[in-house]
């Protein structure tokens, strides 16, 4: 038997971030996946994407929006906000969309993945860095709010990873890649697949005493 057998599964943005990863990974454990790559920063996307899946079991929110870097001083409200309405807003709309129906149920799986860089301080990041922040948080307060119903609400952080939206190969190949990548104690990329292991993980029955946790997902690059 298969971890995610028949378990009918959301994955959001599939075509940026770790998408691919996921879908190819949860498939592969028996998982029934409707893989979406709609632009979820309209106010009724959200809703109307979990209208149509029907059932969800597990929810997997991959949102993933381009890295400013740019000054506190320099950073506009325009740049400020998008960093939010591409991750922020639409989490929590997805979140709401769904838990009625595993409230109902009394089962059901969130899964977030998240960036580590909410978890260090880095110059020249802010919008991005508090908009993923606020995803953390997120997770970790309605995962205690919904822990009652036995729904398992957890995000990775995580960074340092294979993608082709943040550390595709020709970043790969540039000198500020070779210089960032010293800053990982284990000297390495992640495989992709590793990071969607860790999601599957948490989307099946092993994480089930998980509660509003955020995992660090940086090959050394954050401890806690």
């Amino acid at each position: 038997m298969k971890r995610l057998d028949g378990k009918r599964t959301v994955i959001t943005q599939v075509d940026a971030f770790m998408g691919e990863e996921l879908v190819s990974m949860f498939e592969k454990e028996g998982a029934e996946v409707i893989a979406d790559t709609r632009d979820l920063r309209a106010p009724q996307a959200a809703q109307e994407l979990i209208d149509e899946a029907g059932q969800v079991d597990v929810l997997v929110v991959n949102l993933a929006a381009a890295q400013p870097r740019t000054s506190v001083v320099d950073t506009d409200d325009d740049t400020f906000i998008s960093m939010y309405e591409a991750m922020v807003y639409p989490l929590h709309r997805l979140v709401r969309a769904v838990l009625p129906q595993m409230m109902e149920r009394r089962r059901g799986k969130i899964v977030v993945m998240g960036s580590a860089s909410a978890l260090k301080g880095m110059p020249n990041y802010s919008a991005y860095g508090s908009a993923r922040g606020a995803q953390l948080s997120y997770v970790q307060d309605v995962g205690t709010e919904v822990a009652p119903f036995n729904i398992q609400v957890n995000a990775l952080a995580q960074t340092f990873v294979q993608n082709e939206t943040y550390f595709p190969e020709s970043y790969q190949r540039t000198e500020d890649f070779k210089e960032r990548i010293k800053g990982a104690p284990i000297g390495r990329l992640a495989h992709g697949w590793e990071s969607a292991a860790m999601a599957l993980f948490l989307a099946g029955d092993e994480s089930d005493f998980f509660v509003g946790q955020v995992f660090p997902f940086t090959g050394g690059w954050v401890t806690r």
